[in-house]
């Protein structure tokens, strides 16, 4: 038996607003951030649970705060009880009424509980030596099962109808593992695609996009139209007919606008777009996605939980749906998430556009192949060419594909020289004299 000695926290921010990474018609000077947790145990093989919340600056330290309430829960728990029972683990946090008030199940709170959820699965997947999407892949069904709470969601899904989709996995689960190590997962590139770059920038980066094996990329839009016109060009002309172009305006617009701003766009052979309006409006984007058609309406990043999720598909409001690692209650309601898109017959293409998040939902995504979906048709994972350096297990992504991990864990882990330098704000890298925009 073990104990939960300690959950240390870290507000982690990079000051990537200097040069205009990650921004968009929304988010016009992010700071890539990480409201980062270790689990610490009496254990004697000295292994540790590591989550983050992905934010984009200020705030972070609002995350990193949401962390820290959840300490009662964990230190001082046996290590073996949480772990053993990860769907029981996961209601301890969700079901704590006090807490659950501030949601209930989004916002601040909702998303600190994914990060501890997720810190106890890497320290579950570390124990069993394996990466956490082989330790998904080959738990069987019931176990699976019994890591989602159904509440909310049996007008959609039962349990009955999951334990059939992971038992029509099932067969063939060695296989597709196996197939993933010999050809990897495919990937879209957003890289070349952030609003603040040049026009010389965005052609340069589609130019590489191509060459290093992409068959999609990406594209911000949403701040002036022609702008877009013009940029969308560029890369059309650049990338040539065949790559397909996603665009993506991160919640810009009203309904009406989305509508006839993306039939000025659709001349560019659009493959879908992203995050056209607020990402709580499941109506509005079903109108959007009726108004666009044949164009795909694709969204989930902001999704909050897996109750979003499921109006969404039941009003046909999304064709491309969109995990996100850190965005929900951690692994748990994100595998229920994959389950509602298998049972409606929806791709994902997780959203992967932050530190850290390519590194975490890759697992995500080849659990699905391996046990829920079966298949890789219509899926990509997002690849953003930001911060991987940070991570002690960075993805690997050559010939547009993601080369699955084989480190134990869940690929959150960071290097602590990187979490003591980017700590907000007493660390080296915001020191004044070496940021001049200080989050």
């Amino acid at each position: 038996m073990s104990i939960i000695t300690a959950v240390e926290t870290f507000d982690v921010r990079f000051p990537t607003s200097k040069h205009l990474d990650g921004s968009d018609a929304m988010n016009a000077d992010p700071d890539y951030s990480a409201a980062y947790l270790r689990i610490i145990t009496d254990a004697a093989d000295g292994h540790e649970g590591h989550g983050f919340v992905f934010t984009i600056g200020r705030g972070n330290d609002v995350e990193t705060a949401a962390i820290n309430a959840l300490k009662g829960h964990v230190i001082g728990r046996n290590t073996e009880e949480l772990l053993d029972d990860m769907g029981a683990t996961w209601r301890l946090f969700v079901h704590d009424s006090q807490l659950r008030w501030l949601g209930p199940e989004k916002g601040v709170m909702h998303m600190a509980i994914g990060a501890v959820v997720n810190a106890l699965w890497d320290l579950k997947a570390k124990r069993a030596g394996l990466p956490l999407w082989q330790l998904l892949g080959r738990m069987t069904p019931e176990e699976l099962v019994n890591l989602i709470d159904f509440r909310y969601l049996t007008d959609a899904l039962t349990p009955e109808e999951a334990l059939e989709i992971f038992r029509k996995a099932e067969p063939g689960r060695r296989q597709r593992e196996e197939e993933l190590l010999t050809v990897g997962y495919p990937a879209y590139t957003t890289t070349p695609g952030w609003l603040g770059y040049s026009d010389e920038k965005l052609a340069r980066l589609c130019r590489e996009a191509v060459k290093d094996g992409f068959q999609q990329i990406k594209l911000k839009v949403g701040g002036d139209l022609e702008d877009d016109r013009r940029r969308l060009k560029i890369a059309r002309e650049t990338v040539g007919p065949d790559i397909r172009i996603a665009v993506d305006a991160n919640q810009r617009w009203d309904v009406a606008e989305a509508i006839s701003w993306m039939k000025e766009l659709a001349e560019f052979d659009v493959a879908w777009i992203e995050e056209p309006t607020s990402p709580d409006d499941v109506l509005g984007h079903a109108a959007i996605s009726r108004g666009v058609a044949p164009i795909p309406v694709a969204t989930g990043e902001h999704v909050q939980n897996r109750v979003i999720f499921k109006q969404m598909l039941q009003a046909d409001a999304l064709q491309v749906l969109q995990i996100d690692a850190a965005r929900v209650a951690g692994v748990n309601e994100n595998i229920a998430i994959l389950l509602l898109a298998a049972k409606f017959n929806v791709p994902v293409c997780p959203h992967a556009g932050g530190v850290g998040l390519c590194e975490a939902v890759q697992h995500l995504s080849m659990f699905d192949f391996v046990a829920v979906s079966g298949t890789l048709e219509r899926r990509m994972i997002e690849f953003v060419d930001h911060l991987h350096e940070h991570f002690i297990t960075p993805i690997d992504v050559r010939q547009g594909r993601y080369w699955p991990p084989l480190a134990q864990g869940a690929g959150a882990e960071m290097h602590l020289a990187s979490l003591q330098e980017f700590s907000y704000p007493g660390g080296p890298a915001w020191m004044p004299e070496t940021v001049a925009i200080a989050g």
